[in-house]
């Protein structure tokens, strides 16, 4: 597989996923109310997508390599900590992934407001006590992480998530 085809197949699964998430939403009102409740799921699906076309994210990509052995780790931390902290310095997480074919790789997406609110939360996260506390005693055996890359992105016009 091609870096080209790598990154392609990535972004696809990214906007299904997301569009997939945004539809789950409306489901079980659809199932509990019947085919009364069509007209107002298509209102709500409506009222939720004028929403996101007047807040268009910034989307963070970004791929963590972990030395031989340490994946483990580098998730138990992400479960246990840092996705927590990542929403309490104002970044949504949007998804996580490990590929199958690179072996020791996290992958995953976060969403910010602009880039503005990205450096300001990046920075903040950085400078938390707690997140401090939590790198050291989960590097006490090693480092968990020996690369990490980041690319920012924008939705296109249109893109079905904005």
């Amino acid at each position: 597989m091609s870096q080209k085809q790598f990154w392609s197949g990535l972004v696809c699964g990214v906007a299904v996923t997301l569009l997939g998430s945004q539809l789950s939403v409306f489901r079980p009102a659809a199932a509990t109310e019947g085919s009364a409740g069509i007209p107002a799921l298509v209102a709500s699906a409506v009222a939720a997508n004028a929403a996101v076309v007047e807040a268009p994210m910034l989307y963070e990509l970004r791929t963590y390599t972990a030395p031989e052995g340490k994946l483990d780790a580098l998730n138990a931390r992400f479960r246990e900590h840092t996705m927590r902290l990542f929403e309490k310095h104002g970044m949504k997480n949007i998804i996580y992934w490990t590929p199958t074919e690179t072996p020791n790789t996290l992958i995953y997406v976060i969403a910010h407001k602009d880039m503005d609110a990205a450096k300001a939360s990046w920075a903040a996260f950085r400078d938390d006590p707690e997140w401090k506390k939590v790198a050291e005693e989960t590097q006490k055996n090693g480092k968990i992480v020996s690369k990490v890359e980041a690319v920012y992105l924008n939705p296109t016009d249109y893109s079905p998530m904005k």
